[in-house]
């Protein structure tokens, strides 16, 4: 699967907050939903234009983020 093809930003929509393409449904708002236990059905139900497709993109997508390596604090204002 490539997720860019579920996954995209745009300054005009969101402020530029990645969404599922096509959509104003914030990736943060669907992995909210996931951590708060909904199932893809209910998601799914809830906002009829995401897929189970989309669903596993951001999951896709989030895993991308966790992968960024980031210095700590304080050795990035020494």
């Amino acid at each position: 699967m490539n997720i860019w093809d579920h996954i995209s930003t745009d300054p005009q929509i969101c402020h530029g907050k990645p969404c599922t393409k096509g959509t104003r449904v914030m990736v943060s708002v669907i992995l909210g939903t996931l951590a708060g236990g909904t199932s893809f059905d209910e998601i799914v139900e809830e906002y009829p234009p995401i897929t189970e497709d989309d669903i596993r993109a951001v999951m896709a997508y989030a895993g991308l983020l966790a992968d960024e390596q980031y210095e700590p604090l304080e050795m990035a204002f020494a």
